[in-house]
């Protein structure tokens, strides 16, 4: 009796579990379905960025080392990034280790101007003592030949023209080293002034790298607040650093009235992006502060940044409003307006499937399911705008259907002619 009751008592638990199991199979494949939406249809480009202000003054450092061969400068100390300074306040000191070797050597080089001079000064005056001794010494042989031209009188009339022509050599010959005594001061004198013109050079090089050195400890030429200057890889200029001596610039003190949001794009979406496109920017750091901007400017070349897998172009967004929460550096989140449609009717794009360079969606008509070809129009990150193929009231799924065997395939060609 007991065996009789255990046996259908086992069959009904066998009959139970293999229609809970069979209801758990069919409950993982659910349908889920969705309606075209007709309404506004916004395309946008988001981006992150990071305020900059649109006007600064620069601070800089030396200008004109590269006059005497320094290139690069290292930086010794600077003030605390946001410090807010009045004009003439200290930023930075740079290390004079380099440019003190200079002075050193200008100063060598004026000691050999000075020797320069001195050697030149004698050698003037040796030669120049010489030229007017021999002057002397031919005025006095002139004198000579003109008495013998007076005492040649009482003799033959041979002696008295050998006479005379000796005494017209004297005259000419002191004529001749009278000009040439002329030539060799006014040679001395300007290989004076060559050597005197080069010592005077170096000394003002000693005087412009002295100012110069007074320019390696760097002041604020304005009041504001002191944000350094970014390297190529994006990260700022701090102590032990060097700066270039094409563009020594350490910091800049920023302009708060207007700022700008820097910010990269793909190269996917930057063929969307246009100059004069409204922007909707968001602060990471006040959520609920929202500003409006316009791009200003494109890149037309893309670049390699770090955090980035591809390259990207730069753009340029011109914040509308001055606030006075807006600092250089924060994080901003923008959306750039590519295009806005009204009464578009779109579709998710989980909805939409392609096939054979086709695209399809599956769309349940009356008891049965078809896949109906459409035609896109613009689509964003979310929807699609379908411009041909559906209506507003057709009903979608929006994924694959549980069973798509045998399921028709309806090109636009066929819902046309309906």
């Amino acid at each position: 009796m007991k065996k009789r009751i255990i046996i259908p008592s086992t069959l009904v638990v066998l009959i139970l579990a293999l229609w809970f199991f069979n209801r758990s199979e069919a409950t993982d494949y659910i349908d889920l379905y969705t309606t075209p939406r007709v309404g506004n249809f916004e395309v946008d480009v988001t981006t992150t960025g990071e305020l900059r202000a649109k006007n600064s003054t620069e601070i800089k450092g030396p200008q004109g080392a590269r006059d005497f061969r320094v290139n690069n400068i290292r930086i010794q100390r600077l003030i605390p990034e946001g410090t807010v300074v009045k004009k003439g306040d200290f930023v930075a000191e740079l290390d004079r280790s380099e440019i003190m070797g200079k002075l050193q050597d200008a100063q060598l080089d004026v000691q050999q101007a000075e020797s320069q001079v001195i050697q030149a000064q004698l050698d003037t005056t040796l030669t120049l003592s010489q030229a007017r001794d021999n002057l002397i010494n031919l005025r006095f042989a002139l004198e000579e030949r003109e008495i013998e031209v007076e005492q040649s009188k009482y003799e033959s009339p041979a002696v008295q023209r050998q006479a005379e022509i000796e005494l017209d050599r004297a005259r000419r010959q002191l004529t001749q080293e009278t000009k040439n005594y002329q030539t060799k001061v006014k040679q001395s004198e300007a290989q004076l002034r060559e050597v005197e013109t080069e010592l005077q050079k170096k000394r003002n090089e000693i005087v412009k790298i002295r100012e110069l050195m007074q320019q390696f400890t760097i002041f604020a030429p304005d009041q504001g607040m002191v944000i350094y200057r970014r390297n190529w890889d994006g990260s700022k200029v701090t102590e032990g650093e060097q700066i270039s001596a094409w563009s020594p610039v350490v910091a800049e003190l920023p302009d708060f009235t207007v700022m700008e949001s820097i910010t990269y794009v793909n190269e996917v979406d930057i063929q969307k992006v246009e100059v004069g496109q409204e922007v909707f920017i968001g602060l990471d750091a006040v959520p609920d502060k929202r500003l409006s901007g316009r791009v200003t400017s494109v890149a037309n070349i893309g670049e390699q940044r770090k955090n980035y897998d591809s390259k990207v172009f730069e753009v340029v967004i011109e914040v509308n409003e001055s606030d006075s929460l807006l600092r250089p550096a924060m994080t901003t989140s923008n959306q750039i307006k590519i295009a806005s449609v009204e009464n578009a009717l779109s579709v998710p794009l989980e909805s939409i499937h392609a096939a054979d360079s086709l695209t399809f969606v599956y769309k349940r008509d009356g008891l049965t399911t078809i896949l109906q070809e459409v035609e896109l129009g613009l689509v964003n990150e979310n929807e699609a705008i379908i411009e041909r193929g559906l209506t507003p009231t057709d009903e979608l799924y929006l994924s694959l259907p549980s069973d798509t065997s045998g399921i028709e395939r309806r090109r636009l060609s066929q819902t046309d002619g309906e």
